[in-house]
């Protein structure tokens, strides 16, 4: 890939982070005392959980089964934005469920403090500081913790086998 094209394909890499940031902080959640609404707004974000983990397991099964060398640099980009959409993805659902259902999780209060608790989750690094005491808070947990070892580890690990292989250019 020509310089020129890596670096727009970062730019864009970036630009798409920067925007899934934003819709994280920015996509209203408010607890909604309307059934329907409300159950529209679950079944969406399910399907905003199913679509992410479809992209991700879809950029990894690329990753695997590329020839020797014959990773494209486009393709690892999207990989790490998929990433970031996963673990955003999962920061939002916990800040829903802590917002909606008060005493699910402890010391999660703010979107930041989500975010913060997906990705020490994420990490395996977990310091208790936040953490899941009811149970549905704790089954979301727990997919969290599957679909992180499951998926995004293995994303994560794909991307730093690729970039740390790369011949440097000079």
């Amino acid at each position: 890939m020509a310089d020129g094209s890596y670096r727009r394909e970062r730019w864009r890499a970036l630009v798409a982070c920067v925007l899934l940031f934003l819709a994280y902080f920015l996509v209203p959640v408010e607890p909604d005392p309307n059934g329907l609404r409300l159950t529209l707004r679950s079944a969406g974000t399910l399907l905003l959980v199913i679509a992410v983990a479809l992209l991700v397991t879809g950029q990894v099964r690329r990753q695997l089964t590329a020839p020797a060398g014959g990773v494209e640099i486009r393709s690892l980009i999207n990989l790490v934005v998929a990433l970031v959409a996963g673990l955003l993805v999962f920061a939002l659902a916990d800040y829903v469920v802590a917002d909606s259902q008060p005493g699910q999780f402890v010391g999660l209060d703010t979107r930041v403090d989500a975010f913060y608790f997906a990705l020490t989750t994420l990490t395996t690094v977990g310091y208790g500081d936040v953490h899941a005491q009811g149970q549905i808070a704790r089954i979301l947990v727990c997919v969290q913790m599957g679909f992180s070892i499951g998926v995004i580890a293995t994303g994560a690990s794909i991307v730093v086998k690729q970039l740390t292989q790369r011949p440097r250019r000079r």
